[in-house]
């Protein structure tokens, strides 16, 4: 929240949580006053979760299940959130599907919040290769149309107690 914060997005901002589903932040998003708020994940089931956990809230969110290498949504965003999925886009193909999404998706001018392993994070997770990044080599994939804003190195604790070096970063596109 700290980074969306820092965007300083009026209550209006229309905001996509990509990879989401089992996320708090569309409850905190609503809690604090934003009205536009997508959840994008690839998994239904996740999505179905955290309806369930929003209860009658969930249905102030737009909820979308979708593989963001491939979607389409159809209108543009002021924020474009991620906390660790573009880490998972190992090949480049699958990277330039997500930033042909991103590219579609993002309103010029406008902010990206992505969470990713960070130079000393795991090589894998859940059994899957990751990417890490650190804020040079995240700004160098993004491409020049990006400029950093912030970025913090943070260690997160699994629920098993192992720690994970995760990058968080916050750029704006060029408008």
């Amino acid at each position: 929240m700290a980074l969306i914060d820092e965007a300083g997005l009026s209550p209006d901002a229309a905001i996509l949580d990509v990879g989401g589903g089992m996320s708090k932040l569309a409850s905190e998003l609503l809690r604090r006053g934003y009205d536009d708020v997508t959840v994008a994940d690839i998994s239904g089931e996740a999505l179905r979760r955290a309806k369930a956990d929003l209860g009658k809230a969930a249905n102030r969110v737009s909820w979308v299940e979708a593989d963001v290498r491939s979607h389409d949504f159809g209108r543009r965003f002021d924020l474009w959130h991620d906390r660790a999925v573009f880490h998972f886009m190992v090949e480049p193909a699958d990277r330039q599907g997500y930033l042909a999404s991103l590219d579609r998706s993002l309103n010029p001018g406008c902010d990206l919040i992505l969470a990713t392993f960070g130079p000393e994070g795991p090589t894998e997770c859940s059994g899957l290769p990751v990417r890490r990044y650190d804020a040079e080599s995240l700004q160098a994939t993004l491409g020049a149309n990006f400029e950093l804003i912030s970025s913090r190195l943070i260690e997160h604790r699994t629920p098993a107690g192992r720690a994970q070096q995760f990058l968080y970063a916050h750029l704006r596109r060029e408008g």
